[in-house]
Parts: structure tokens; sequence; C-alpha cells
């Protein structure tokens, strides 16, 4: 595929608010940025802006799944608020009440989404957890979904289907389960029954007394540095959140209509936008799809099927769709006709597939599509940073409404700190975390770092610069900085390269263990030599240089941690149960294979 010459191609029209901030710079090198516009939002509570959605849009198609026959299940505003209400009284006539958590052990669906907004409705705390605690969880003895809900523990469970049967006969205690196969688990509750519960003046009472300051969810983190913590979200979190994106995206005329997701409700990226359509009066559409070997092809139907102006995903699924669209001249034409903007997060999305995007849109329709970014934490609710400005340079954009974003000089970057009302009050259980979680002025500490994309310019935005954890040291006292390194080697070599591990912590030299793309071709390896060949002469000292290079064959284990739902691996742990591949990366005398580099 041509890249465009000489002029490049338009952004198709999309409209944005205006780059206006508050720049503080301290004599300490310090800068806190916010911007001018303030963060409005009109109810405190979720549940009275779906009430509202519903009030406004009635008969549109608020969610959609598909069905065991294929075809597209949907469910109007009016008829999905008939279901919360109904088993917002069932929770209430079955011992459920503000403070009593609700856990959702299920992957996404109309049914998790139902009861969701039917604990939100009677001030019960959702705790939406990873289906994979469960499906993937027996060889270890369900020990994450253990640990989470004695941490909850969570007074009623939903488990969507008997899929799940292993997990909840295995954990659920106590906790009443309610299920949409009860013959799978004796004692549960039918779901069809919650929902032939009549609603009575008690549900909208209930709703009536919540506390917008106190726990509404508890959000698992990844656990990636021991077992998971769960994040305190209120209400009024929730509400700045979804307020602060709609500030960015409301006139962009791309996200108050068709939504196609597939990132799980249990991460803060998948829970918001399904809750922020409802709130904005958009429909939902449940992408059963994933971004791996044999699923993505539910994707791509979808992609068909539907008529898309905004689309979001992780960079791997982008990297499997731009595959698809460059052999499908039809899908790809399909896919750019109404498209306005694609959204991408999780991790940093490699220049070169950025470019491999805009060219199929050019080829599409003689235009580039803004391809914009959230960047965000567990802790800040979601999103709570993003590219509201039309750029060509990949990164995480500048601070939403509300945000107050401080930034520390760290070596050539600065770290990232963040306050606002959107910022959680702390871990559940936890505080030993909660009290060194803030800074001394009550800035939440990221850990992450983040550069300047033009030094001077703080309008054209920043650029993810690594982890502070993904920092280590040689045994020559030399610092790496693993994450911003792994960015730009990602840039250098790809798209022959799609993932990798930095290596050297306690050795004399950088190397690197990386998954090649499926299409590499046989000449995969001479490329990427002379591509290490070319980012080495321009990156001379030993924090940067590669020396070694090996390929990894087995893919991440989500079952042990080292690949999250959104797709990002924990390099840490990775590369702890890969000490044989470590090991024949810095043999004396490497095998065949391994690259080396003076």
């Amino acid at each position: 595929m041509a890249e465009p010459k000489g002029q490049k191609p338009p952004f198709r029209d999309v409209t944005f608010p205006p780059v206006d901030l508050a720049i503080d710079k301290r004599p300490d090198g310090v800068i806190v940025m916010t911007p001018k516009a303030p963060l409005e939002f009109d109810t405190l509570t979720v549940i009275e802006g779906f009430q509202r959605g519903a009030r406004i849009s009635p008969d549109k198609t608020a969610m959609a799944e598909r069905g065991k026959d294929g075809a597209w299940i949907k469910k109007s505003f009016r008829d999905l608020q008939r279901d919360v209400n109904a088993a917002a009284q069932w929770l209430l006539n079955s011992g459920g009440c503000a403070g009593a958590p609700v856990m959702l052990v299920s992957g996404n669906s109309i049914a998790h989404a139902t009861i969701r907004y039917a604990a939100l409705a009677i001030g019960a705390p959702i705790a939406p957890v990873s289906e994979n605690y469960a499906l993937l969880g027996a060889k270890a003895g369900f020990e994450r979904l253990k640990y989470a809900i004695g941490l909850i523990k969570p007074k009623f469970i939903f488990a969507e289907t008997s899929a799940f049967a292993d997990a909840v006969r295995a954990c659920a205690g106590d906790a009443k389960v309610i299920t949409r196969e009860p013959d799978s688990m004796p004692g549960a509750f039918s779901y069809s029954s919650v929902l032939e519960t009549k609603p009575s003046d008690d549900v909208a009472a209930a709703s009536a007394r919540i506390n917008p300051d106190t726990p509404a969810a508890y959000m698992l983190t990844s656990g990636s540095t021991g077992q998971p913590k769960a994040v305190i979200h209120t209400n009024r979190m929730m509400r700045a959140c979804v307020a602060q994106s709609w500030w960015a995206m409301k006139d962009t005329g791309a996200w108050d209509d068709m939504i196609l997701e597939w990132l799980p409700w249990s991460h803060v990226s998948g829970l918001y936008v399904s809750i922020a359509a409802a709130l904005v009066g958009g429909s939902y559409y449940i992408d059963g799809g994933r971004p791996l070997p044999g699923r993505f092809d539910q994707t791509l139907q979808n992609i068909r099927d539907l008529s898309l102006n905004y689309y979001t995903s992780v960079p791997a699924g982008y990297s499997m769709l731009a595959d698809a669209l460059e052999q499908d001249p039809a899908l790809r034409d399909h896919f750019f006709k109404n498209m306005r903007l694609i959204l991408f997060g999780g991790a940093a999305l490699p220049q070169p597939l950025y470019d491999r995007l805009q060219a199929l849109a050019v080829d599409a329709i003689g235009a580039r599509v803004l391809i914009t970014s959230g960047y965000g934490a567990t802790e800040t609710t979601s999103g709570c940073m993003s590219i509201y400005f039309p750029t060509e340079t990949v990164g995480i954009g500048l601070p939403l409404p509300g945000l107050e974003l401080k930034l520390l000089p760290h070596q050539d970057r600065y770290e990232v700190r963040m306050k606002g009302c959107h910022i959680t009050p702390g871990y559940l259980g936890r505080n030993d975390f909660n009290e060194k979680m803030l800074d001394e002025e009550g800035f939440y500490r990221t850990g992450d770092t983040a550069q300047f994309i033009q030094p001077g310019s703080p309008e054209c935005g920043l650029r993810f610069a690594g982890r502070l954890s993904d920092e280590f040291k040689l045994n020559t006292g030399t610092w790496v900085a693993g994450g911003a390194l792994r960015v730009e080697l990602l840039k250098a070599l790809g798209p022959e390269v799609v993932e990798m591990l930095i290596c050297g912590e306690n050795r004399d030299r950088i190397g690197v263990l990386a998954w090649m793309s499926p299409r590499a071709g046989e000449n995969a390896l001479n490329i990427v030599r002379a591509k290490i060949e070319a980012f080495n002469a321009d990156h001379k000292t030993s924090s940067t240089k590669v020396r070694r290079f090996g390929v990894l064959t087995a893919p991440p284990d989500p079952e042990r941690g080292e690949l999250s739902e959104k797709g990002s691996v924990n390099q840490a742990l990775a590369i702890s149960r890969r000490p044989a591949e470590v090991e024949a990366l810095y043999a004396d005398n490497p095998a065949e294979g391994i690259l080396t580099f003076d």
C-alpha cells in the first residue's frame, strides 16, 4: 500500500473543543496543567443519568447482543429500564441494600448490564470481576476469585451461565447466586424469575437515598504485582468520568450514535464506555469477538453488519484489523465509509500501525480519520486525558476538565500525578496503600511517566514514556527506562515485531525477547536485524542499545497474569516466568536464532 505522497490528505472533519489550558510552571521545574473549561454534570448518580436517558429516548436501542442463532437481540431503553426496576426490587426483597455489594462474574451481556444498573439503583456497590477468574482459574483452585470474594464480601453474585458453575460452587460461600441456567447451580436463583418481580416505590426511594460519595463500585486492579486491589469508585467519580469524556466527544457526532465494543466490563475502559453510552443516549452493541486468533472473525462480522462512525480497541486489535482491511478492500471501504473517530487504549499504538490505518483510510475515503486515545487508570475512574485535537503523532493527549495534571521532572521525562473529583478515595481494606497513594499536595501518584511531544508547545500534548516500575539497573549501575525503550523499539521494529520483553536487570547489557507478527515472512529475522542495527546507530549508550534479540513462540499466559484483558503484557512477571529463555538470550555461546550486536 503506497504512502500518500506530497501534501497529506486532510482529516475528515471532526469538531472538538478548543485547547485552552491554565499552566503553572514552578521554579523547581514542576508543571501543573488543567483545562480552563469547568467540569459540568447535572446528575450526581449513575442511575439518575440512566433514567433520564430512558425518558428521552425510550424506543431507541440501548443495548444489543448476538443470540445463540447469531441474530442481534436488541433491548430498547424502555425495556431495559423495566428489567432494571424489576431486578432492583428483587434485590431489595432478597435483603439487598445500600452498601451490600453485588459481584458480577460474567462476560459482557444485556443481563450483566441489567443486574449492574439494578444494584446501582439501590445503592449497592457493583464488583465486576474478570470472567477469567472463573473460566481459567480451576488449575489454581480459583485462587483469585476466592481472594476477591473474601475481600469484597458480596451479598449477591451474578454468574450468567453454566460455564461459571464450578467457580460458583467453589467460591460463592453465603452469597446468593443469580444465573440464567439455575439447573447447573443448585440453590441459585433464576434470572428470568428475577425479571418477573413487580417493582414498587421502594426502588425510587432507595435511589433517592444514595450518597454520591459512598462506594458505588469496587474495581479490581490486574494484580500483576500480587493479589488484586479493590479500587473504590463513587457515583460522583463515575459521573465525573462520563462528563469529562462527553465534554471532548459531544460535538464529534461519533459517540451518541452506535458503539461496537468488546472491552470487558471488569476493566474500567470497557465499563465506562458501556455506562457512558446509556447516559448520553447511544446504542451499545456488544462485540463477542476478541483480538485473538479464532475469535477476531466475530468482530469482523459485526463490523460488516453495522455502519459505525466510532470504533475503539487496543493496539493488538488494531493490528489484526489492519491485516483484515488490507486483505479485503470491500471491508476496508465499509469500515471507513462513515468512520469519524478511532480510539485506542490499553497500550501505546505503534506509529507504524497508526500509519497503516491512516493509509487504509485514505485508500477508502480519500481522507484521514482522527485516531485518538484516552489515558487514565483504575484509580482515576477511567480515561481522564484525551487527544481532543488534530495530530499525526501517537500520544496520550491533554487533561480533561476537572483534572489537575502535575508533571515532576524525572531525567528526560516527567512523572505523572493527578488530582480531581474523579480520583479514588482509596483501596478497600488496604490502608497500607492508601497512606502512600497521594503526595504531600494530594495528587495521586500514577507511577507513569510522560514527555511533551513538542517541548515548549504543551498544546501539542504528551506521549507515554513508560512506567517507573519498568525501570531497572544493569549490573554496571546504569539505569534503563524499560517502558520508554519498549515503546521506541516497537515503533522501530514494527510490523515484524508486535510485542516484546525488555531484559537486562542485573545483566551487563540489554536484551529483547519478542513476539513476531503471524504475518512475518521467512526473511523477518534479517529484516529485524537490519532495523536493530539502524536503531543502535542512533542509540549508542548502554541504557538504550540492544545487544541481544530472541524470539518467543509461546504467547503470554492470561491465566498466570502475564496478559491483561486489554492485551497489555506484564513485563516483570512475564520475564520472571521465562528463566530458560532469558538464560538462552544471555548465553556466552548463543544458539542459532539469537541475534547478537556489538
